[in-house]
């Protein structure tokens, strides 16, 4: 199995474009295909407002509507000074957490639906889709004439033939969601108009571009899959923990999905939700609860990245060093809490993935965490710690690598691999 890229074999420079819209956040990454040269790929790391994001390579997956449907604001835009008040005051509505709105067919009005924010009023989750991939698709243009090495060279490429779309989802969306999908790259034009299939469109599961991300870095041994064996991929976000087992035949130069995949909102979001539970509790009688937003904030961006150890207590830093109330562990403008105490805040998530993992172990040897939620040490502690104890090795991977430059690695070694057409040629 070819493990890492080789030189690009096809005669013609060709534009490789990735983009991953997720519930909350969205990344999108680019490769330039040289003949005869390795393929690098790249993130792209500059979009308008992006300085009021706390993120490097991502935006926040929202849009602004006017009254009349036009696009007035979208990703980092939105946290623009001043458009919080002018969207109030001209009627514009926000698009938010618009992908949970891609159903299975027949089933748009499902429990999950009528619980997120609605579409705006006559748009379609396809054509909010649609806006959203064109604002991305007009972002990498602009990114790549800016900052990449030949870009006086690859303008054409953007109006010629030879661009390529790939785009994530979930293992669990079916076929009528991913052509739902298909649907909205063709109408924000990014679709080839003269394909009545259009061929530049290529949609991979999470789970396979995670699989494919962890065999090049080395995650897994390198024959770990050639003899049947099985791996599972624990994909855990803010949103949803995605798991998804895979095996690749003998013989085959294919992976394949082995069990139905299963999708639990018990991703880092509700570990957020219990821990504003339990500090709303505590600080109910103490004039700090009016701080509860400020100390939930620093929770997200600091304790939920970073926790690792029950043992210690966590510090959440919100005031100054006079602010104190001892009856409910106030000292210094911080919040003191038991790392026990913290990690309960874990448990449920952590329980949902070992569960539910512990019912795919037949013929399974190693298990993949990824996921901006699998980047938290506690998590990945115990999930390697009660795992283990079941023979399975739990591993995940140091680079810091969007779900979009996972879709390139995929991309690539899969067209490699199985000798695609459009990549060969």
């Amino acid at each position: 199995m070819i493990l890492d890229f080789q030189p690009y074999q096809g005669q013609r420079r060709k534009l490789v474009l990735a983009f991953d819209v997720g519930t909350t956040l969205s990344s999108t990454s680019y490769c330039v295909l040289e003949p005869g040269l390795v393929p690098e790929g790249k993130d792209v790391t500059s979009f308008p407002a992006q300085e009021l994001t706390s993120e490097s390579s991502m935006i926040p997956t929202v849009l602004y509507y006017d009254t009349e449907g036009h696009v007035n604001a979208v990703g980092a835009e939105v946290l623009q000074e001043g458009i919080f008040e002018q969207a109030e005051q001209e009627g514009w509505v926000k698009a938010e957490w618009f992908m949970l709105h891609i159903c299975p067919k027949g089933r748009e009005n499902t429990t999950i639906t009528q619980n997120i924010p609605p579409l705006p009023p006559g748009k379609t989750v396809v054509q909010v889709l649609a806006d959203y991939l064109f604002y991305l698709y007009n972002c990498v243009k602009s990114h790549i004439k800016n900052t990449h090495p030949n870009r006086a060279n690859l303008g054409a490429s953007f109006e010629s033939h030879e661009t390529e779309i790939v785009l994530s989802h979930p293992n669990t969306w079916d076929e009528w969601q991913q052509a739902q999908m298909r649907e909205a790259v063709a109408l924000a034009k990014l679709a080839r108009v003269d394909d009545a299939v259009p061929e530049n469109v290529h949609l991979i599961s999470e789970g396979e571009a995670n699989l494919w991300f962890a065999l090049k870095h080395c995650l897994l041994p390198e024959n770990t899959m050639e003899g049947g064996a099985r791996v599972v991929i624990v994909d855990a976000g803010r949103c949803t923990i995605d798991i998804s087992t895979y095996q690749k035949r003998v013989g085959d130069v294919k992976f394949e999905e082995v069990s139905a995949p299963k999708c639990h909102f018990n991703g880092s979001i509700f570990v957020g939700i219990r821990a504003r539970l339990y500090i709303e509790a505590l600080l109910k009688d103490s004039d700090y609860i009016k701080d509860l937003d400020r100390i939930l904030r620093y929770f997200d961006q600091k304790t939920l990245l970073c926790f690792s150890n029950d043992k210690e207590p966590e510090f959440l830093t919100f005031g100054s060093t006079h602010d104190k109330d001892i009856r409910v562990g106030i000292r210094g403008g911080q919040l003191r809490l038991l790392g026990k105490d913290v990690a309960k805040f874990f448990e449920p998530s952590i329980e949902c993935i070992v569960s539910t993992v512990e019912e795919e172990t037949d013929g399974v040897t190693h298990v993949v965490l990824a996921g901006g939620f699998g980047s938290n040490g506690w998590l990945f502690k115990e999930l390697q710690r009660r795992l283990g104890h079941r023979g399975l090795k739990v591993v995940r991977s140091s680079r810091n690598a969007n779900v979009s430059q996972k879709l390139i690695v995929s991309t690539l070694l899969r067209a490699e691999c199985e000798g695609s057409t459009w990549y060969m040629q």
